[in-house]
């Protein structure tokens, strides 16, 4: 039995991976598959990866590429969302901001640098014209951290998934001013490389066990009650998770073509989040 300790956000997107395993489906694949949560996100799993904390990860794909590019050694194996992931820019419920151009010069609370909540507002910036270069981030560490900064006033808004966030919209901790979308696949699979060298077919394995799981989370779904499980397990309205599931396209592909990795490089440095495309060798790696 191969021992992989793999790190994602506790959030709904990973409910296939925590099914698997308490079904004992990678078991069965010879790996034992160790979840950690990650409440601070993708900043914190890269630094997970860089120092052997964990071996792989569920990833924001922007977040990985930028991490990878500067010096992160791991490789991206596998789309794991490849619809794009929905943005909720929130503001404190009593905070004086009502629209996306009030927030040209506010402060934005991110959970570290290099996480999707700063990445992803570098995106919103440029695409409504804001200057990037003088961006000003208050670190919250996660959610949590998001909903005192924006309560106490030491950050003005806070982007974070719109579903996971939405119970805070509804409960008037936060107002949302707007929502938007990644112009890429949402979430990837990333792998140190030297667990890529030490056990490639653990890694396969693993990946052979998930494909097959997000079949059952494709329409039609396979599991009973799917959204009022989802519901139930992430404190979500049943609704919230019907609307969810319609936009969410899983990818059950086991590698990543150069051309998709090119597309998303292009548009991470039009955004300037990062500064040039590199080869696609660097980010990649064919576990078939």
């Amino acid at each position: 039995m191969k021992s992989i300790k793999i790190g994602g956000v506790p959030e709904h997107f990973n409910l296939p991976w925590h099914l698997a395993i308490e079904e004992g489906k990678f078991s069965k694949k010879g790996v034992d598959l160790q979840w950690q949560d990650f409440h601070g996100g993708t900043g914190a799993m890269c630094k997970a990866l860089r120092d052997g904390s964990i071996d792989m990860a569920v990833v924001l794909t922007e977040g990985i590429i930028k991490d990878i590019i500067n010096g992160n050694p791991s490789k991206i194996i596998k789309v794991y969302v490849e619809s794009p992931l929905l943005w909720g820019i929130h503001v404190g419920a009593k905070s004086k901001f009502k629209s996306i151009e009030d927030l040209r010069e506010a402060s934005i609370a991110i959970s570290r640098y290099g996480s999707g909540s700063q990445l992803m507002a570098i995106v919103n910036a440029h695409k409504n014209g804001f200057d990037t270069n003088n961006l000003q981030y208050e670190i919250v560490k996660n959610l949590d951290g998001g909903v005192e900064a924006l309560t106490k006033g030491t950050a003005d808004y806070f982007m974070w998934e719109h579903f996971t966030t939405k119970p805070l919209v509804d409960s008037g901790v936060f107002r949302r001013i707007d929502s938007v979308t990644t112009p890429w696949p949402c979430f990837v699979i990333a792998v140190r490389d030297e667990i890529l060298t030490q056990e490639p077919k653990a890694i396969k394995n693993v990946v052979k066990v998930i494909n097959k799981q997000l079949k059952k989370f494709e329409v039609p779904y396979q599991i009973d009650n799917l959204d009022a499980l989802l519901a139930a397990r992430y404190e979500q309205q049943i609704e919230d998770i019907k609307e969810w599931l319609s936009i969410t396209k899983w990818n059950r592909k086991k590698n990543v073509s150069k051309k998709l990795i090119r597309t998303i490089q292009n548009k991470l440095v039009k955004f300037n989040v990062i500064r040039e495309e590199v080869n696609a060798k660097m980010l990649l790696k064919k576990i078939d």
